[in-house]
């Protein structure tokens, strides 16, 4: 599995992003949709070993950052884009304890009301 960090920047009315921590991919357009499709082509050159997931999020108006995710499992992390952080699920034993409320969470909405709880009959 692939993980591919890039820093973007606007400057003028060109985008240009550089990876960041290993590597050396750069690329620039003049939009955030052409340097997207350049950085996934870039990273898909350097490893394609399975199937893409990509985000992009604005830091401010003229940054943001773009992660390229190539492999992997399907559906074990979510990553936003458009307006927002990036965020990625929790990884072991902090997924299983975010899943205990909400199984507690549906136990409770399971148990059946009765008339008794509501201090009188419908049939009285």
């Amino acid at each position: 599995m692939g993980v591919f960090t890039f820093v973007c920047r606007c400057s003028g009315n060109e985008w240009s992003a550089k990876q960041i921590a290993e590597g050396d991919i750069e690329a620039s357009a003049s939009s955030t949709f052409e340097l997207q499709r350049k950085l996934v082509q870039s990273a898909l050159s350097a490893d394609s070993s399975g199937g893409v997931q990509s985000s992009f999020s604005y830091v401010t108006p003229s940054s943001a950052v773009f992660q390229v995710i190539i492999g992997g499992g399907c559906g074990g992390a979510f990553f936003g884009g458009g307006g927002g952080g990036a965020a990625a699920a929790p990884a072991g034993g902090a997924a299983a304890a975010a899943e205990a409320p909400a199984a507690e969470e549906k136990k409770k909405e399971e148990e059946p009301e009765s008339d008794d709880d509501m201090g009188f009959s419908l049939f009285d």
